[in-house]
């Protein structure tokens, strides 16, 4: 019942990411997408109950169920940052990430459980370092989104593409970094309260992942460091923005498969 809950999830989400693609090909608005992330965005919580009265916790016990928690952080931040600042054509760079990593954890063998296991007992410290932590990379997740608009609005602009439909559609540079820029914070102000708590849980002495929690904290602080004191070119801080969420998802899909998490 649930991997049918998160299908649907899925089904909904790649719908608007078509609908937005053909939206912006053909110069229509792109209030479509945003409908179907809603709806996606229902179904992921549908799903995220169910797993969670079935773990008799927070759904984060295997990769599929964190795969499938960072697409509804990632879409939850969609769906506050896009209609506050106007972006309507952020979900059509939202949509195609929720689907990959909500396809993923149906899709790869042994990612989620087919019939997960009710916990003994629930470690307060422990639920909350994942859950916010989760969270703090559905803000970097979106970081990153935004970071690919900017670079593809640069790259339409350096090439003079000034008439096509999506270029007409993305926003402003400047309102792009902006928004980068508040996730970003936002991403650091949840990934230390998830430190925190990680800090304080049991951890039997499997330091792995929460060392390579900090060394992500560490890099996107610096990143935002020599942003605000000494200055990066828009481009440069969006590359690095991309670069540092896909290497921290490498590094932690490394620990996962040599069994650390």
């Amino acid at each position: 019942m649930d991997h049918m809950i998160l299908l649907i999830s899925t089904i909904l989400a790649l719908a608007g990411a078509i609908w937005g693609a053909v939206s912006v090909y053909r110069g229509l608005a792109t209030r479509g997408t945003l409908i179907c992330m809603v709806l996606a965005f229902l179904f992921q919580l549908w799903f995220l109950k169910e797993r969670g009265e079935l773990r008799g916790a927070c759904p984060l016990r295997d990769t599929g169920e964190i795969l499938a928690f960072l697409a509804w952080a990632l879409t939850m931040f969609y769906l506050v940052v896009g209609p506050s600042y106007r972006l309507s054509v952020l979900g059509l760079f939202t949509a195609p990430v929720v689907v990959i990593f909500q396809a993923l954890a149906l899709v790869v063998p042994g990612l989620m459980e087919e019939n997960p296991q009710r916990g003994a007992g629930v470690d307060v410290w422990r639920e909350l370092h994942s859950a916010v932590s989760v969270l703090a990379y559905g803000a970097f997740a979106l970081a990153a989104v935004a970071s690919v608009m900017f670079l593809v609005l640069d790259h339409l602009l350096k090439e003079h593409h000034l008439r096509s439909g999506l270029f007409r559609k993305l926003p402003p540079a400047r309102e792009l970094l902006q928004v980068q820029t508040r996730l970003l914070w936002m991403g650091i102000f949840l990934l230390s309260i998830g430190l925190f708590a990680g800090a304080l849980m049991p951890h039997k002495g499997a330091w792995q992942h929460f060392v390579a929690a900090i060394v992500v904290w560490l890099s996107y602080a610096l990143l935002l460091g020599i942003s605000q004191w000494r200055g990066l070119t828009g481009r440069r801080i969006s590359l690095l923005s991309v670069v540092l969420f896909v290497m921290s998802l490498l590094v932690f899909g490394l620990l996962w498969w040599s069994g650390f998490v």
